[in-house]
């Protein structure tokens, strides 16, 4: 088998298939593929665990761990991704690694939405007919594919209820969309909820760049009047005029230290001039005393967008 699949070559007669359909936003599906948070939790037959040494999620990355059975036998294993293409496929060899780095398969990951859930198809393409089905027989690894999709569905089902995503079509250019995402002195007509205004927004639009919002609560929300929410993070990707991912957090203790933590991936589609957008919110920490926060959560991201909607249309003529 060459080290990548000619994919105008039919395998059919070497490949393990499976698919599954989750109830889970496409985007989070991927995101349970790409983040070592959640690949560590799901990845490999019942029993198994996993240790990380390296994982670099990009055409050409490494990802090199050791997979722990329950029969105490540990498993060194490395992967090198060919694609990824964010949130629809990735193409990743399974190698050995000597220095020759012999292609022991490959796997081939697409990620369908189907309103709102996920159609999941995963391909295992072997070198030979031959060497599947001494793996399905010596090794079990078709039973071994099924209860790592098992144990993706049940991680899934956990993350789910800690995640939003919502969808809105702008009258506007995507190009504009994507403005008011990224220039602070546009986000900071429109960001938070109502009656929200933000003396602080500081931006730095590219990967790896800073956000520090603070969202100042006005009279017209009684008791909170006055009260400040300090909102710091970290751009991720910014793909003009196409995506945007950013971790932020927000509610501090009384060190300092962040309760809240979420993963927010802005998608824009061109409608002929319109623009559809979706956000997802993905929850990666909860701590104590932000019950609070989570429970008006949904209700403030709205009225964030409502917010953002009219912004936009004072830029449209």
């Amino acid at each position: 088998m060459t080290e990548k699949n000619n994919f105008n070559e039919d395998t059919s007669d070497r490949e393990m298939v499976f698919t599954r359909i989750f109830d889970a936003p496409r985007e989070l599906v991927f995101e349970a593929w790409t983040n070592p948070k959640h690949l560590i939790q799901w990845w490999g037959p019942n029993g198994f665990t996993n240790t990380i040494h390296e994982i670099n999620v990009k055409p050409g990355g490494i990802w090199r761990f050791i997979m722990h059975g329950p029969d105490g036998v540990n498993y060194p294993e490395k992967i090198v991704y060919d694609e990824v293409v964010a949130p629809e496929r990735l193409v990743f060899r399974h190698v050995d690694d000597k220095e020759n780095e012999s292609v022991l398969f490959q796997t081939i990951v697409t990620f369908v939405n189907q309103d709102g859930r996920t159609k999941l198809t995963m391909r295992a393409i072997f070198p030979s007919t031959a060497e599947r089905d001494r793996l399905i027989k010596e090794h079990g690894v078709k039973e071994g594919g099924n209860q790592t999709l098992d144990r993706l569905g049940n991680l899934l089902e956990k993350i789910v209820t800690k995640s939003l995503i919502i969808t809105r079509i702008f009258d506007a250019p995507r190009e504009l969309v994507f403005k008011a995402w990224t220039d602070p002195k546009l986000i900071e007509k429109w960001w938070g909820p109502r009656g929200v205004t933000n003396p602080v927004c500081e931006l730095d639009a590219r990967p790896g760049g800073s956000i520090h919002i603070v969202m100042l609560a006005g009279k017209e929300l009684g008791d909170y009047a006055g009260r400040k929410w300090p909102i710091k993070g970290t751009f991720d990707e910014v793909i003009p005029p196409e995506r945007i991912v950013f971790i932020s957090s927000a509610i501090e203790d009384e060190n300092g230290n962040p309760q809240l933590e979420q993963k927010v991936t802005i998608t824009l589609e061109d409608l002929e001039g319109k623009t559809k957008m979706t956000l997802s919110i993905v929850l990666t920490k909860i701590g104590p005393g932000t019950e609070e926060a989570l429970s008006g959560m949904e209700m403030g991201w709205n009225q964030s967008i409502d917010k953002l909607d009219e912004e936009l249309r004072k830029h449209v003529t």
